[in-house]
Formats: structure tokens, C-alpha cells, sequence
């Protein structure tokens, strides 16, 4: 072990290789979450044993009953591959204090219960045979453990709990080959990271994986933000995590969450939210206590996948931060150097789609599925997408992508900024 830095120093050591680490990471924007754990044999929020105040007794009974299909992580990652997603993010351990590997720290776990088998094994295995990058969830909070909560007022117990938390995450970064990304979740009841002896044990766990990225929630910024059921961009890297239904990260059932989760269209929607604002979106599904893909999520993610296989240039990649801007109130947007993306979500029913706001020469127009070029025509600051067909051309959701190539970066202002917007004067 080399020596331990100061916080300052390591923020710069971190920050010297973020760049190259964040690389993959930042061209992604789009990836799985996967919440699995005993709470999918209730089906009522993965927050149940604390919501419902359940007996630590009482649920870990619960393990027994825990028989999850052999492979059934194939099933989540065969989904998030058709999908278009990128990369996946498991939870190792949940708040309620179940381990899905075979831990020697925690015997309370998926080899010593229930399946009798490495879940966190099987999720490695099958993120690598469909080449999407894997992510370990790893809880700070811990309902079961006894010092989970006396480690906020008794010394000896931080100390026993805070040994506990590091040796969870030296076998999972230890055991399965190289791993992208570690989640933290959840830090309490500890308020900062002194407490949680946050510096010291990032870079302990930080040697074991050197490429390694780590989210902001052991109460240090590290390398990127993590809003939760809220799309919020930052001036740094950021992943809005979100529920597929509003409800629960955990399982529910399907028959009656399906009217509260996301279509396909909502999906692509967020997805256009983070991508011209620089962010990724990781999109959560609760599997079956069988570990079956959720119903009401296949649908939806298999026709974003469909529409992503034909369009995916205005979501992966090296794409510009431009806030939200709005050319019209049909469609979203997307930057990528002097390539502007066009998303419509509403079809024009008078042949052409008009653009306001631009300040740069437009020198071509083309359909992303295809490439086949569009008439256009350019006054000032408006531009004219002509001679459009009656419906939309994309064939999958509605929602065709235009590519507008400038010959510059392209150059804009909201309507509403110019000055003739408020004198009346037209333009």
C-alpha cells in the first residue's frame, strides 16, 4: 500500500486520470440498473424491512425462500444489450444486509442461503459475454448489522462497522476480474466523510482497481454525481438514476405498475434530457423473485434498442453540453461539434419542419436512420426542413432524427433573446 494522500492531493491524482477513466463512460449514456435482492420475494419496495419495520429475525427468513433461476443474470443483460445500453450497475448488497456472492465478511449471504450460488459471479460472467461494462451497487447502510447504527455514536462500533463496509468491497473488488464502476449508496447514519473514513478506503479500494469509477455517495465528490428520480444536470459528470415506475427500485407487480411505468417514448425522452446536457441516464429494472425480467419493462426497452440500432448516432459519443435548447416546440436537440441532432417528436402535418435560432449556414440536411438527404432552405435565423413526407420516416416509434450539418459550430439563440422578439419587429 502506498502512502495514504491528503484530500487535496488526492482530488488531483483523481482528477489527473479522470479524463482517460471517464472516457468510455462519458460516450455510453445509457446503462441498466439492476435491483436484486430478498425484498423481491415481497414485492413492496425494496425499503420494506425498514418501512414496515420488520424484525431482523423475521426477514431474514426470507433467504430460505430466495431460489432465483440458475443464469437468470443473462436474462437482465441479453435485455440491456438489445436495449442499447452500455453498461450495468447491480446491487451487490441492499440496505437490508443480504450479500448475492459468496462473502467470507458477511456469511448472511446468496452461497451460504437461499440459491446456494454467486449471484454477483453469474451477473460478472454475463455482462462480459455481451461486452457491457459492469458496475457493483454497494450499500454504506446496513439494517442487519449490529453496529449498522450504533457506529453514529459509539467509537468502537464506527470502528467495527467501517472494517466491515471495506473488507465487502475489497472481495468484490477483488474477486471478479476487472470491474468499471463502484456505487455507493445510502450514507448513513454517518454525516460526513471523516466518518466514513471515505478517503483513506477509496484509495485502498482504488489500488485494487486503478481504472475504476466511483459515484458521490460516500459524502466525497469522486468522479461523478448521482440525482436520483430526478433528471438535473451538472457542471460536472452526472447520472440521473431513475425507477421504471416512480414506485420502487425493487420488484412489483407487474400487472399493477405497469399504467405507473415508462413507455418508450418517456424513455427516449430522458435519454434526449441527459444527452444534450451532458449527463447519462441509468435506467433501473426489479426483477422477478424467479429473476425474470419485469414484463412491463421488455416492451418499452427492446423499442428504445430498435430506435437506438437506426438512430444511435444522437445519443452515443462525444457530445456537446448546450443546456436545453429549443428550435421549436416539435422536437429535442443534440450537439456533436458542427452536427446538430434534430429529435421530432411530433410529426408536422404541412410538409416541412421549421427551425428558429440559428445563426450559422446550414450546408446540409440528411435523415440519421439512412443518411438520405433533405431539402432545406435558410432565412436569416430560421431554417426550412422541405418536401417532408406525411408521416414520420422512423418507422419504430414516431420519432424521426435529422442531422443538420453547418459549416461551423453551429451558433444559436433562444428566440426569445433576440430584441425583435420583444419589440414585435419580424425577422
Amino acid at each position: 500500500m502506498t502512502k495514504l494522500l491528503s484530500k487535496p492531493e488526492y482530488e488531483r491524482a483523481t482528477a489527473a486520470t479522470r479524463n482517460e477513466r471517464m472516457a468510455w463512460w462519458r460516450e455510453a449514456r445509457y446503462g441498466m440498473f439492476v435491483h436484486f435482492g430478498l425484498y423481491a420475494l415481497l414485492g413492496r419496495n425494496e425499503w420494506a424491512m425498514a418501512l414496515e419495520s420488520i424484525p431482523v429475525e423475521e426477514y431474514e427468513k426470507l433467504a430460505d425462500r430466495f431460489n432465483p433461476k440458475p443464469g437468470a443474470p443473462r436474462q437482465w443483460a441479453a435485455l440491456a444489450k438489445k436495449a442499447g445500453m452500455k453498461y450495468m450497475v447491480l446491487t451487490t448488497r441492499h440496505h437490508e444486509g443480504f450479500s448475492l456472492w459468496d462473502s467470507k465478511v458477511n456469511p448472511f449471504n446468496s452461497v451460504n442461503l437461499g440459491p446456494k450460488r454467486d449471484i454477483v459471479r453469474e451477473f460478472v460472467d454475463a455482462c462480459r459475454e455481451v461486452d457491457l461494462k459492469i458496475g457493483f451497487y454497494s450499500s454504506l447502510m446496513d439494517w442487519r448489522h449490529p453496529d449498522g447504527g450504533r457506529c453514529a455514536y459509539d467509537s468502537a462500533a464506527r470502528k467495527r462497522f467501517l472494517d466491515y463496509i471495506e473488507a465487502l468491497n475489497v472481495e468484490l473488488l477483488s474477486n471478479y476480474g476487472k470491474i468499471d464502476i463502484l456505487w455507493y449508496d445510502v450514507p448513513r447514519p454517518l454525516e460526513t466523510h471523516e466518518g466514513w473514513n471515505s478517503l483513506e478506503r477509496n484509495q485502498r479500494l482504488r489500488e485494487l482497481q486503478p481504472h475504476i469509477l466511483i459515484n458521490n455517495r460516500s459524502r466525497l465528490d469522486e468522479d461523478f454525481g448521482t440525482p436520483e428520480e430526478h433528471i438535473t444536470p451538472s457542471d460536472k459528470d452526472w447520472e440521473a438514476c431513475m425507477t421504471f415506475n416512480g414506485l420502487s427500485w425493487g420488484h412489483m407487480d407487474s400487472e399493477q405498475v405497469i399504467p405507473y411505468s415508462y413507455n418508450a417514448h418517456r424513455i427516449l425522452k430522458m435519454l434526449n434530457t441527459v444527452t444534450v446536457a451532458g449527463g447519462n441516464l441509468l435506467l433501473n429494472i426489479g426483477p422477478t423473485p424467479e429473476g425474470d425480467v419485469p414484463v412491463e419493462a421488455v416492451e418499452p426497452l427492446t423499442a428504445v434498442g430498435n430506435w437506438l440500432g437506426e438512430n444511435g448516432a444522437a445519443v452515443y459519443g462525444k457530445k456537446l453540453k448546450y443546456g436545453f435548447p429549443h428550435f421549436n416546440g416539435l422536437c429535442g436537440v443534440s450537439f456533436e461539434g458542427r452536427k446538430v441532432h434534430i429529435w421530432n417528436w411530433i410529426w408536422p402535418k404541412e410538409g416541412e419542419l421549421i427551425l428558429g435560432g440559428f445563426k450559422t449556414k446550414l450546408v446540409a440536411a440528411s435523415l440519421v436512420k439512412d443518411g438520405s438527404p433533405v431539402a432545406f432552405e435558410q432565412q436569416g435565423h430560421r431554417i426550412w426542413l422541405k418536401n417532408l413526407p406525411a408521416k414520420s420516416p422512423d418507422t419504430h416509434l414516431g420519432i424521426a432524427v435529422f442531422e443538420l450539418a453547418f459549416e461551423a459550430d453551429p451558433v444559436y439563440r433562444f428566440v426569445a433573446d433576440f430584441p425583435q422578439f420583444h419589440t414585435g419587429e419580424v425577422f
